[in-house]
């Protein structure tokens, strides 16, 4: 696939502007939600869109999909993000974690059929998150004031610069060779958002309830994600969530 010059020029100032947003920082314990009156309009939406479409959706695939059929598609997909992984386990430092992230893309890969089958989870290799957020946050880039992004939802200077780079870091990315740029960043958005689609549908039930239970349920929101996502960032663990029924 062949890039143009000026469409990477274009990618090129897009990240250098949401580098230079995400190398800003609040002192410790402020809330740093500069937006705040913009997030909670986005909040308000992407509750309405959850409500009407994604919480239908999330319920059919619950209650309607075979468990064993919801495993094997999100082992499947989560599989796919072992690469990304692998190199910011690398960038990070962490080689003995991206070695435990060789071995379980191999195993899943070969023995565990094409990932459908977390072999190595079950003999003692489990899954961890690593990102190029987290790479960032390593090497001391501020998160930057808290964002809410339409349908994306929360999320940070830092994190949204961080999931373009693995975007286009990702070997999914650039095959097949002959699509076009859109085609390949479809795909490759496609693949990773329903890659923790069981997790994000456990989310979504957890935060519903939550919300309804909250005087506040933005600011609930708020700290929730930023507890997940430092839990994330200090451990590479994904948060705990209620499990989805068998």
């Amino acid at each position: 696939m062949r890039l143009s010059r000026r469409r990477l020029e274009r990618v090129g100032v897009l990240l250098a502007a949401l580098w230079l947003a995400g190398c800003a920082s609040a002192p410790p314990g402020a809330i740093n939600d500069p937006f705040e009156r913009t997030n909670r309009a986005i909040f308000s939406f992407n509750n309405t869109f959850n409500e009407y479409v994604t919480l239908p959706i999330a319920w059919v695939y619950v209650y309607k999909f075979p468990a064993p059929v919801r495993k094997g598609i999100n082992n499947a997909l989560a599989n796919l993000e072992g690469p990304v992984t692998f190199a910011n386990d690398l960038l990070q430092g962490q080689v003995s974690r991206a070695g435990e992230t060789l071995l379980r893309f191999t195993l899943n890969s070969t023995v565990g059929l094409a990932g459908t089958w977390d072999f190595a989870a079950e003999n003692g290799w489990p899954r961890h998150v690593s990102d190029f957020g987290q790479t960032l946050a390593v090497y001391g880039v501020g998160c930057g004031p808290f964002l809410v992004l339409p349908l994306i939802g929360p999320s940070t200077p830092r994190d949204t610069l961080g999931a373009g780079v693995d975007l286009l870091a990702d070997p999914l990315f650039y095959f097949p060779s002959d699509w076009p740029l859109w085609a390949h960043a479809v795909a490759a958005v496609g693949v990773h958002s329903m890659a923790p689609f069981e997790k994000h549908a456990r989310n979504i039930f957890f935060r519903n309830q939550l919300g309804g239970q909250s005087v506040d349920p933005y600011g609930t929101m708020r700290s929730v994600y930023r507890q997940q996502r430092e839990q994330e960032i200090q451990g590479g663990r994904g948060p705990v969530v209620p499990e989805l029924p068998e």
